[in-house]
């Protein structure tokens, strides 16, 4: 078979001019997969064609790689080769891939997955069951928007879970993740989709959460399950991923000092980041001044706070040499890092939100 790529506004069925396929059934719902072309994309096209229950009306993958990046996938598997279609992306991150995918779907429902997930034998059917049922409550008088699907993250047989597998086994607790949602068109369509100014894989489902809710919809859980297993990462993945305080500063300019709470996410660490940070700055500038009380005071919080933040990590894990040295080399860079990424986002979404001048009309979408 030869391989599958990514023709600008094409599919691989023929379309029109507003990307919908033309003269094909329009199921109850469309998959909508965002991918850059991981290796996983093909473990999880094969779970949907193995999956029992009634097909999607089409299985839209979004090729969010750089142009010119060659074939997407090198086979389809058999049962989803008249579904499958490839749209591109813009390479803007998942938000910006997911809205290119909802919108040129077609069906009543999308069900959002990742690239990197593997969906269970019975998926498809416990799919269409979870929107029966959404669908029979909206009946009654109920207003679902969207069905959570559960997710599972494979833990470690012989050990205890590391920082980096913990960290992604959170996902299991997480309310609104589109590593598995399926959203009705229509609350879709009433908030304009996900905020595309949310360009990385973080922060960007619950925005699309609060809002859905907001506007009055439920968002349920529903039977169905996939499996994310953990991918390898380095030893300083947890640097790497403080980038995303600047999207919880988004959140909280977006949706106010709440926010957490009314999405269900933990308070975090960023108070005592905040506090360490101050301390090591302090402790420096007083002993460059020749204030040694106050240096080794400040000092002295700075390393307290260090240490109980290490040890945080260190206690629930496997506490092998390495973890032990990660984490406590990361422990010392940690705090800066997620303060300024968190400062740094702050004054980007205040700029983002600041209304245009008066009289001078907006005629651009502020959220690109």
């Amino acid at each position: 078979m030869s391989p599958v790529s990514a023709p600008r506004d094409a599919t691989e069925h023929p379309a029109g001019v507003d990307g919908e396929p033309q003269g094909e059934p329009v199921g109850r719902v469309d998959i909508v997969v965002p991918t850059i072309g991981r290796p996983s994309l093909g473990r999880l096209l094969d779970s949907l064609a193995a999956s029992v229950g009634p097909l999607p009306g089409s299985v839209v993958l979004v090729d969010d790689r750089p142009p010119g990046s060659g074939p997407l996938l090198q086979r389809v598997p058999e049962r989803l080769r008249d579904r499958l279609r490839v749209v591109e992306g813009a390479a803007a991150g998942p938000a910006a891939a997911r809205n290119r995918g909802w919108r040129t779907a077609a069906a009543e429902w999308v069900a959002f997955l990742d690239d990197d997930v593997e969906v269970g034998p019975c998926w498809l059917q416990q799919l269409d069951d979870d929107l029966r049922g959404a669908e029979a409550d909206a009946d009654t008088g109920g207003v679902i928007g969207g069905v959570q699907g559960r997710i599972r993250v494979p833990k470690p047989a012989q050990r205890p879970p590391t920082d980096w597998e913990r960290n992604v086994a959170g996902l299991e607790q997480a309310v609104w993740a589109t590593a598995d949602l399926a959203y009705r068109r229509a609350a879709l369509t009433a908030v304009g989709g996900f905020d595309e100014r949310f360009s990385r894989a973080y922060r960007e489902d619950a925005d699309l959460g609060l809002r859905v809710t907001e506007r009055g919809w439920r968002i349920t859980l529903g039977a169905r399950e996939v499996t994310h297993p953990v991918r390898p990462a380095d030893r300083w993945v947890s640097l790497r991923l403080q980038a995303g305080n600047a999207d919880d500063a988004l959140l909280r300019v977006l949706h106010g000092p709440d926010w957490r709470r009314r999405a269900r996410i933990g308070a975090g660490r960023r108070p005592r980041h905040a506090l360490a940070t101050v301390a090591a700055a302090v402790a420096a500038v007083a002993t460059a001044l020749g204030r040694r009380r106050v240096g080794a005071a400040a000092a002295a919080v700075w390393a307290t706070e260090t240490a109980l933040f290490a040890w945080a990590r260190i206690r629930p894990g496997p506490r092998s040499s390495a973890e032990v040295a990660t984490m406590v080399l990361t422990s010392v860079a940690i705090p800066p890092l997620a303060i300024w990424h968190w400062l740094r986002g702050r004054q980007r979404a205040v700029a983002l939100v600041r209304p245009p001048p008066t009289g001078v009309p907006e005629v651009a979408d502020r959220r690109a």
